[in-house]
């Protein structure tokens, strides 16, 4: 092995000291997440108003052949989760990925995926706040639609920054409710489509007529991916919020082989659901009518709108309380590694990073309050587009790290592995060049092309920083070094 890259031993070390650096003080007083937390709280980052409503242009787009848009969007999650889960159950840590990138490629990789991963929960932040908020102004007119945004923000940095069990008991709520719609939803949907509730015909068939399974042909299945793709993305705060839980390596483990097939259940069979029940040509666009109060109201459900608008509120509440506990984590592990302000991995007495969540929320709160002040700006939708790449960039990082770090282990070292990803290195491979297709995709599309230029002009201003950033690095960890000698010698 050569001596630029960091040693087996040295890698264990440092790591090890990484993750007791991460340890909350909510471990002294019994007080970290649950197994039950840990499972909701990936649900709730990903299952939200992309699934509830969003949903819809996917399968207007590709018709019943969405299903396997979703299905295919969710292995290729389901291969990074993998990749993530290997390298979490030898090392769980708060900073997931951010971590594993430091110690697999360097400083300089851990450094742009951390606060490209920062800057795109601080979108989610700020993107969900202003939808909230208008939800908020249909049901309370007199309430402004920026006034709503911001009690929300309020109400969820409290939450956040009560405890590390109060985040995870209110998200574990709110996705429970979104669970709680969906699995109904699935049940007499498919008792509907089978001809078996009250009133209704089998009506299975809708898969192949009205233009056939796959009426818009195999490219635009393709194209949809990417779409789908950024639906899922969120399953990797089950990584992170397991470094915090009763037992780190259960979660890991969990949440690597469990959650991300719950949550292809989800979209994947309920968009099966959809497209049985409702010839796929003849389903409203969701500005008319959300797709799952449309099929409810087909159920002969009363109130059937009114009751899936506050399930849409409560996703869109509940992907915003897992941003913002997102976005704080990564702040606090970029700052503990000294690629961020120190003052942001101080954390409170029940093990709170104080500073990283009212930093985070300060950044969502600006990008909210652009969108109210300064609409015609751009600034906005800058902000919402140029966080369109992050996953595809997460991705690739984890793909590379994880190869990084298996080669770089020993043949004992990688039979004592809890969780391997299978056929190394190819599945790696695989990712990354369908990482690297969805953005060719991406690039057809006038959409896409923004969210592609906006995203690598963000990913290109962190690089403009990187040297200033490496040469402070280099000057601390000298003092540090310096200190430690000192230290020995005395």
């Amino acid at each position: 092995m050569a001596r630029d890259d960091i040693s087996e031993a040295e890698t264990a070390s440092r790591d090890d000291r990484a993750v007791s650096a991460h340890t909350p003080a909510d471990a002294a007083v019994g007080k970290k997440l649950r197994s039950r937390h840990v499972t909701m709280i990936a649900l709730g980052g990903i299952i939200g108003a992309s699934l509830f409503v969003g949903s819809a242009n996917v399968i207007l787009a590709a018709g019943p052949a969405a299903i396997l848009s979703y299905l295919g969007g969710g292995l290729i999650v389901f291969l990074a989760m993998r990749m993530l889960g290997e390298m979490a159950a030898v090392r769980p840590a708060v900073g997931s990925f951010m971590e594993y990138a430091r110690v697999g490629l360097g400083d300089w990789a851990a450094y742009i995926v951390g606060w490209l991963y920062w800057y795109f929960w601080v979108g989610v932040i700020a993107y969900e706040a202003v939808v909230g908020g208008g939800m908020l102004n249909a049901w309370f007119p007199a309430l402004p639609d920026w006034a709503g945004s911001l009690i929300l923000l309020a109400i969820f940095v409290t939450t956040n920054l009560i405890s590390l069990r109060a985040f995870g008991e209110t998200e574990f709520w709110l996705a429970s409710i979104k669970v709680v719609a969906i699995v109904v939803f699935l049940a007499a949907g498919l008792l509907f489509a089978l001809g078996l509730w009250p009133e209704s015909t089998m009506s299975v068939s809708n898969l192949w007529e009205h233009g056939g399974f796959m009426p818009n042909g195999f490219g635009v299945v393709i194209s949809s991916i990417a779409l789908v793709l950024f639906a899922y993305f969120g399953a990797e705060i089950a990584v992170m919020a397991a470094a915090e839980s009763e037992d780190p390596a259960k979660g890991v483990k969990q949440a690597a082989n469990t959650v991300i097939w719950r949550v292809m259940l989800f979209y994947v069979g309920a968009v099966l659901v959809i497209v049985m029940v409702v010839p796929w040509n003849q389903l409203p666009t969701p500005d008319v009518i959300p797709p799952f109060a449309y099929v409810f109201g087909l159920l002969g459900i009363p109130f059937a709108e009114e009751i899936m608008t506050l399930v849409i509120f409560t996703a869109v509440i509940s992907v915003l309380n897992s941003g913002t506990y997102s976005a704080s984590r990564m702040f606090a592990a970029l700052s503990e590694q000294k690629l961020a302000p120190a003052i942001m991995s101080k954390r409170s007495k029940r093990g709170v990073p104080t500073f990283a969540v009212l930093a985070s929320t300060a950044g969502g709160l600006v990008a909210t309050l652009v969108n109210f002040i300064a609409p015609s700006s751009g600034i906005y939708e800058f902000i919402m587009n140029s966080t369109g790449l992050v996953a595809l960039f997460v991705f690739v990082f984890i793909a590379v790290t994880q190869w990084r770090l298996r080669v770089k282990m020993t043949p004992e070292e990688q039979a004592a592995l809890k969780l391997k990803v299978w056929l190394f290195p190819v599945l790696n491979i695989v990712l990354i060049a369908a990482a690297i297709g969805i953005v060719v995709i991406m690039l057809g599309t006038e959409s896409g092309r923004a969210q592609v230029l906006t995203s690598f002009i963000a990913a290109g201003a962190l690089a403009v920083f990187w040297p200033v950033v490496r040469r402070k690095l280099q000057r601390s960890r000298a003092a540090e070094a310096a200190e430690a000698a000192a230290d020995r010698t005395a």
